[in-house]
């Protein structure tokens, strides 16, 4: 939806679902803060706590579920205090306690004036009930992701229609109150329960959207906000997975090229080409018979898709891959496989399904999936069935599915947004739709950089603005046209 269309419809939803004046006298829900166990939480001195919100917001007298916090307090004088600031966290199914911690990195010390508060959202890690399905569905030993034959994609169907069915059975009443919409309103809570009048926002990759929803739903609660790898609400979510599939090829051989530029550690090929020949002959062979028993294509995939999300793991993944061709390394692949998918424990899998699925309707026709597939297949032939199988159970999901909140920024004062132009889980042209979608927003870009969702991390030249921003809510002079506002050169790529 654009333009005018857009423009009618959020002013509806919002006239709608304006908070009544009843719930602003209610007595604020309380929060018991004690000690947090994380590494990271302990060393920056943050505290840890449950907080009770409704199962159903529509229902504020019945059931309720905790939703756990983290908050680093601040460390400024009662005048300098800037308030609360919520920090969303990514995937949907990622864990969000560690992000209280974000402001200890933020130069000039920017972040001690802010209380800095990371949450799991709902049926997330500490958060209680946990959403588990089948925990070993993402294992070793899974059918190939290339469906060669009915045969293979029936399996396919088939596992995506049992998980389906297994979440169904594993939490009937958390099942239909996973969509984006009930986080935005658990976020409400959690500023409610701090006492604050307004929060502050920052996002990482799906927060982005997160933060986009609750600024749709309660601009007037919305003080500053920086969004870090913007989601693309016009494709949620089908759409934006295909326009992932072809960031992540290209992604991926970037990084083939820079494995040939440093054949003399890799020994991989001195060509992105030749890289790209050794690898798909590895391809070939773990196909035949999976190395150790384990690691197949899936798994391999799996594995180096990272290099596709984060500059940061080229030199662990390259590493990794050389090992594993040219020494027959198999149990290094085999370790990284089980960090990355979660090997044992399908929470952040769950949830994920749980909030994509429900949030807005995805095709009902498997023909549509497998046309769209193969097209895309065929220009991004490494991640094209990888996701549609990741995102298959949708096809069966029992939960009722909604539509999704229209994203409106109009009534939303300075938005920072930082996104570097080759981003490949939410490519660059999701923050262009975003800033037209909010007039008071300025996007830096990062031309050239790969890397997703990983600020602040070093940059002076965008970590310096965050910090200018949330200190003064200064923002880059907002540029005229559909283009970014300020660009800033990304960090070198690593040296082995």
């Amino acid at each position: 939806m654009k333009g005018t269309r857009l423009a009618v419809a959020a002013t509806a939803v919002l006239a709608a679902i304006s908070v009544p004046p009843v719930a602003e006298a209610a007595p604020a829900p309380t929060i018991a803060w004690g000690p947090c166990h994380s590494f990271i939480l302990v060393v920056s001195g943050a505290q840890c706590g449950l907080l009770s919100v409704p199962l159903d917001h529509g229902d504020p007298d019945g059931p309720t579920i905790q939703i756990a916090l983290s908050r680093v307090l601040h460390k400024v004088p009662a005048a300098q205090y800037q308030g609360v600031l919520i920090t969303e966290p990514g995937g949907p199914g990622g864990s969000g306690l560690d992000l209280a911690a974000t402001g200890n990195q933020l130069p000039n010390h920017a972040g001690d004036a802010y209380d800095w508060i990371g949450f799991d959202p709902r049926g997330v890690g500490a958060s209680v009930p946990k959403l588990t399905c089948q925990n070993d569905y993402m294992d070793f030993d899974r059918p190939s992701y290339l469906p060669l034959n009915d045969v293979q994609t029936q399996t396919w169907l088939n596992r995506a229609h049992t998980y389906a069915d297994a979440c169904a059975a594993a939490d009937p009443e958390l099942l239909p109150h996973m969509r984006t919409a009930d986080t935005a309103r658990d976020m409400d809570s959690i500023r409610d329960a701090l006492g604050a009048q307004q929060t502050s926002l920052y996002g990482f990759s799906y927060g982005t959207y997160l933060a986009q929803v609750y600024s749709s739903l309660f601009p007037q609660r919305v003080r500053r906000m920086v969004l870090d790898s913007t989601v693309d609400p016009s494709g949620v979510f089908y759409r934006d997975n295909l326009d992932q599939d072809l960031a992540f090829d290209r992604n991926l051989r970037l990084w083939f090229g820079w494995l040939a530029e440093h054949n003399d550690v890799y020994h991989l090929g001195g060509t992105e080409s030749a890289v790209e020949k050794v690898f798909n002959r590895q391809l070939l062979t773990i196909a035949q018979a999976p190395a150790g028993g384990v690691v197949g294509p899936d798994e391999l995939m799996d594995v180096v898709q990272q290099a596709s999300y984060y500059q940061l793991s080229w030199l662990t993944l390259g590493k990794a891959l050389s090992r594993f061709v040219n020494q027959g390394d198999w149990q290094t692949m085999k370790s990284l496989f089980a960090q990355i998918a979660g090997v044992g424990d399908d929470n952040g899998y769950a949830a994920y399904l749980a909030v994509q699925c429900s949030d807005v309707q995805w095709p009902t026709s498997w023909q549509q999936w497998q046309a769209d597939a193969w097209r895309t297949f065929a220009q991004a032939p490494y991640f094209a069935w990888g996701n549609a199988w990741f995102n298959a159970p949708c096809l069966f999901w029992h939960a009722k599915a909604g539509p999704p909140v229209p994203v409106d920024g109009r009534h939303v004062g300075g938005v920072l947004m930082i996104d570097e132009t080759l981003d490949a889980a939410t490519p660059f042209s999701g923050s262009l739709e975003v800033r037209r979608r909010y007039p008071g927003a300025s996007l830096i870009a990062e031309p050239g950089g790969t890397s997703h969702a990983v600020t602040p991390r070093g940059n002076a030249c965008v970590d310096n603005k965050i910090s200018a921003y949330l200190s003064t809510g200064a923002l880059p002079p907002r540029r005229p046209g559909n283009g970014p506002d300020l660009a800033c050169r990304p960090l070198p790529r690593p040296t082995p």
